[in-house]
């Protein structure tokens, strides 16, 4: 761990010295990443070593299940700096998403969104939907009334099926698109709870919607 520290540190002395010999571009955001695996007092060690260099952000990650992340991101969340944003790697699943915005995470990424939307599997308020299944081939209504995205604006189920079990490339295209764009509402949604002071309500609310069995 300490030689990726070493690293860290010569990748920040890098950035910050491009930085100044290029005032004129825009800049680019460096994150450090906190190590440490499985273990709480490796993972401690990290935040406060990467913590004390000056990253624009801090990354959280690792080979956990959702509890272990959240247990991960608590370890090391009141040791690093509260001005930085945290990037929570590897979420975008809706309820791993509201676990990390409860826990102080500000970032996220993950491949889900795009790998099921090419794949048929698609986001709605009413949980996911397969479109490769053969029930939507006569459904004319929108994968999700309540999205705003360009699929859901111009496009029905039916058709999507249809693109999805003809092989086109545009299924995914279309897939992908709604996708991005419902995970990146429901993250709109949660800042304007937390604002309003609303975001039990708002977890509460749509999870027991979206997983409703």
């Amino acid at each position: 761990m300490e030689r990726t520290h070493r690293w860290a540190k010569r990748s920040l002395d890098a950035h910050l010295n491009l930085r100044t010999k290029h005032p004129s571009k825009s800049p680019q955001a460096l994150l450090g990443v906190v190590q440490g695996g499985r273990h709480k007092d490796l993972r401690e060690e990290s935040a406060r070593v990467l913590g004390a260099m000056d990253f624009d952000g801090y990354g959280i990650g690792g080979s956990f299940d959702k509890d272990d992340m959240t247990t991960a991101v608590g370890w090391v969340n009141a040791i690093l700096p509260e001005d930085k944003p945290r990037h929570l790697l590897g979420i975008g699943e809706p309820e791993d998403l509201f676990g990390g915005v409860e826990n102080g995470c500000d970032l996220f990424d993950c491949v889900a969104p795009t790998r099921m939307g090419r794949n048929g599997t698609l986001h709605t308020r009413d949980g996911k939907i397969n479109l490769r299944n053969a029930k939507f081939t006569r459904d004319f209504t929108p994968v999700d009334s309540e999205c705003d995205c360009y699929t859901c604006k111009n496009y029905t189920r039916a058709y999507l099926a249809h693109l999805f079990r003809s092989n086109e490339m545009l299924a995914g295209t279309l897939g992908s698109i709604h996708n991005l764009r419902f995970l990146i509402s429901l993250v709109d949604q949660m800042r304007e709870a937390i604002l309003d002071e609303t975001f039990d309500t708002l977890k509460t609310n749509f999870l027991a919607r979206y997983y409703k069995k």
